[in-house]
C-alpha cells in the first residue's frame, strides 16, 4: 500500500473512531502556511486538533515516535491560527494523536487515541 493511500485510509478510520466516541468533526486536512492538522473536532466543550499517524511497519518506529519536535511546533502553530480565525473560540482546547498500525493489506492491528499528546508550552 502506498504511503499516501495508507495516510488517507488512516484519517478515515480515525474520523470514524472519533465520531463513535462522541467527537464532532468540524474540519479535515486544515492547512495554513504554518502547516496542516488532519482533523479538527469538538469533544464536548473542548476543541481538539488531531494528528493521525498511520504505519504499516515498525521499521522506523511507532506512529507515536514519528512526531518530531518540529511537527509538534507546527501543530501548535496551526491550532493557534485556526483559533485566531474564530469569532468565539472555545476556552478549552488540546491536541490529540490517533496512532494506527495496520498490516500491509490494510487491516488495523492497533488504533489508539492519545489525548493531550502535544502540549502548548
Amino acid at each position: 500500500m502506498k504511503r499516501q493511500t495508507t495516510g488517507a485510509l488512516g484519517e478515515k478510520l480515525a474520523a470514524a473512531h472519533l465520531a463513535k466516541h462522541g467527537y464532532r468533526i468540524l474540519d479535515c486536512n486544515y492547512r495554513v502556511k504554518e502547516g496542516e492538522v488532519d482533523i479538527v473536532a469538538m469533544d464536548g466543550a473542548c476543541q481538539v486538533f488531531i494528528e493521525v499517524r498511520t504505519k504499516t511497519s515498525r521499521l522506523y518506529g511507532t506512529p507515536e515516535e514519528s512526531i518530531t519536535r518540529r511537527k509538534k511546533e507546527h501543530m501548535i502553530a496551526v491550532a493557534h491560527r485556526y483559533r485566531e480565525k474564530m469569532a468565539h473560540p472555545p476556552l478549552n482546547w488540546r491536541i490529540d494523536l490517533v496512532a494506527i498500525e495496520m498490516d500491509a493489506g490494510g487491516k488495523v492491528k492497533r488504533l489508539s487515541l492519545i489525548q493531550n499528546a502535544v502540549e502548548d508550552e
